[in-house]
């Protein structure tokens, strides 16, 4: 199978989703990428291990963003694409942009709001594409872009069961994303477009394929492999009482000003009836009120990447209720693509 986008091409009809904040780390990107799929590497603070981040994350995130590109281009042999994901809600958006395009990443995709000046800061040499949960959305994306030109080089559609941000309203949260999808694929014409949120399975992803779809973008199966960057103890704790029926896949509100979908642990139940005050405010998202807020989203993504539990936020989908064991990226994707 070869499916060609802009003018590179994938063989399997796989995106790895963006996992902030470094779940979708160098390793799992390039392990991705290796198997000719899509790789994704999150723009929202990849440089939070770096010394300096508290003092000036702007720069910590562009240098661990290079490091983590670098490592990502050398492990994957020249094989699969390697994207990026940027927020359109992050401070600095459009200094990202322009960063992002001096680099060698083959493209970006941004969600969290409409990228309507996307192609004025990528160059025509890399892709570009939107993240949207709607036919509505894209239909404002394009005819924007009309100006500078440019069409999506992919699309890829996000649907409610998705882990992390969402684009939906809690009234919406029961649409059939299937429907939406043919109205995507009709509108999009020559365009790939690839479907998230539940697609994580052999039979869903087939599904999807069936509809017209090029492909299906997984986060949460990612998420649960050997090489992502959650430690491996945490993600057979979180399976294991997951499994267990302890811990449940529940809709949340994010200091973002969106709705995302993660696992209800102790710091989700939390700050339902209390504020946990940032340590440091960072100055990250745009739409953070920062003095209302129930909790910084930096610092609990933090947690979750070193394996707290307890305090981190643990963004997952629905597809988290259907996994078993933790497996190496090979096997998983060998499991996606068997014949039945």
């Amino acid at each position: 199978m070869n499916i060609k986008i802009k003018n590179k091409y994938i063989n399997i009809p796989i995106i790895q989703g963006a996992m902030a904040i470094g779940m979708s780390n160098k390793s799992l990107v390039a392990a991705v990428a290796n198997r000719a799929g899509i790789g994704t590497l999150s723009m929202v603070n990849p440089g939070y291990a770096q010394e300096d981040f508290m003092k000036n994350p702007f720069e910590a995130n562009k240098r661990a963003f290079i490091e983590d590109l670098k490592f990502a281009r050398e492990k994957s042999n020249g094989r699969g694409l390697i994207l990026t994901n940027l927020m359109h809600v992050v401070e600095r958006f459009n200094e990202y942009l322009e960063f992002l395009n001096s680099t060698d990443v083959d493209g970006v995709v941004v969600g969290a709001g409409l990228p309507l000046e996307l192609p004025k800061y990528i160059s025509e040499e890399k892709i570009i594409g939107p993240i949207v949960s709607s036919e509505r959305a894209l239909k404002i994306i394009m005819k924007k872009w009309v100006k500078y030109k440019r069409k999506p080089d992919l699309i890829i559609l996000e649907g409610p069961k998705a882990g992390g941000h969402l684009g939906f309203k809690r009234e919406d949260l029961k649409i059939n994303i299937l429907d939406e999808l043919k109205k995507i694929i009709k509108l999009s014409e020559e365009i790939p477009v690839f479907v998230g949120g539940g697609f994580g399975s052999p039979q869903a992803m087939k599904k999807a394929l069936k509809m017209g779809a090029s492909g299906v973008q997984i986060g949460t199966g990612f998420l649960f492999t050997e090489e992502s960057g959650m430690p491996k103890s945490t993600k057979e704790k979180l399976l294991k009482e997951i499994n267990n029926g302890n811990l449940k896949n529940v809709i949340l509100e994010s200091p973002v000003g969106l709705l995302a979908r993660g696992i209800e642990n102790k710091l989700v139940k939390r700050m339902k009836s209390e504020k946990i005050p940032p340590k440091r405010c960072i100055s990250c998202i745009k739409t953070c009120k920062r003095k209302d807020t129930n909790y910084c989203i930096s610092e609990a993504l933090i947690n979750a990447v070193k394996g707290d539990i307890d305090n981190g936020l643990f963004f997952a989908g629905t597809d988290v209720e259907n996994i078993e064991k933790v497996r190496s990226v090979d096997d998983y994707i060998d499991w996606l693509l068997e014949e039945k």
